[in-house]
């Protein structure tokens, strides 16, 4: 089932409720957000923001795509027989845009990207984006990154469906030698650049998490142990067990305490018992899918979300 369209089946319950049942499950250890696709069609990211900040929940996620090719073989996801891509891919707001807004507009919230399609992306740039957005938000910004799987859509930013994960693995390291010297440079083989100057660096030291999603192979489950502070994959597509797995082994294999990263979900499901197991596996963050809908279907939503805390 797709992130945005997960059925949820509660009445709403009032604000004060609501943050008392979010403050609970906080205390508990597992934080909780929520995520949609910022586009023109549905409720806008500043209002967003503030209701979601007034709610009490932890984080805002918003995705990315840059744009879809109206002719793709790629299915949705790069899964074979999905059904056909909705809209909202093709709508969305700049992510970083709109997580600007957003941070200006609030005062507790984390933000974060969910995710940034950081192989499409110029890494200098980028790491300038982050290291603003995070500065802005006085140290409230989450950097959720993954590596992309629309095929086309890589391919008109020059990139080879096969090399996403080198150019993520190196733009991600590029962008840590920016934010943690004055004179930043980098050598690989898809990203380089000689001695230069960025500011500003990140409110955040020694920079923003960098939180890995999509499912955990062993190339992915390397990198995850190699350069990220966390792993989010998609509830209902890829699972935490097999994957926890192997993420804990590939932190072992270069003598990292597994400890050390933070376990998420995105599109969490909505049943509480689940919630319950998730966090027995050492899930601390759990992220609901809002839909596509009106403001006011979206506001509902939110008050409905709080029932599964």
């Amino acid at each position: 089932m797709p992130i945005g369209a997960m059925p949820i089946g509660a009445m709403p319950i009032g604000l004060s409720a609501l943050r008392s049942v979010v403050s609970a499950a906080m205390a508990h250890g597992m934080n909780i957000g929520v995520l949609i696709f910022p586009t023109d069609t549905t409720i806008q990211p500043v209002a967003l923001g503030k209701a979601v900040e007034d709610r009490g929940f932890e984080s805002l996620w918003f995705p990315e795509h840059s744009h879809i090719p109206t002719e793709r073989t790629t299915p949705w996801g790069g899964r074979e027989g999905a059904p056909p891509l909705p809209d909202f891919y093709w709508r969305t707001h700049d992510q970083f845009v709109a997580l600007s807004a957003v941070a200006a507009t609030t005062t507790t919230l984390n933000i974060g990207t969910g995710i940034c399609l950081v192989a499409q992306r110029d890494p200098i740039w980028t790491a300038k984006e982050v290291a603003s957005v995070d500065q802005i938000s006085n140290g409230r910004f989450l950097f959720g990154v993954g590596y992309g799987w629309n095929k086309e859509e890589l391919a008109h930013h020059g990139v080879a469906y096969r090399d996403r994960r080198d150019r993520v693995r190196e733009s991600v390291l590029a962008m840590k030698e920016i934010w943690g010297n004055d004179e930043a440079s980098f050598s690989g083989e898809q990203i380089e650049f000689s001695s230069s100057w960025s500011w500003p660096k990140p409110a955040q030291t020694p920079h923003p998490p960098v939180i890995m999603g999509g499912a955990a192979g062993p190339k992915t489950a390397a990198h995850i142990a190699e350069f990220c502070d966390g792993w989010m994959p998609i509830g209902g597509r890829h699972g935490i067990g097999d994957g926890l797995e192997a993420v804990h082994k590939a932190c072992e294999d270069i003598g990292r305490d597994p400890a050390t990263l933070e376990i998420g979900l995105f599109g969490a499901p909505d049943n509480a018992d689940k919630l319950d197991e998730l966090a027995g596996q050492g899930v601390t963050r759990a992220i609901f899918a809002l839909p596509q809908g009106s403001e006011a279907e979206v506001l509902t939503k939110l008050d409905e979300l709080a029932r599964f805390i």
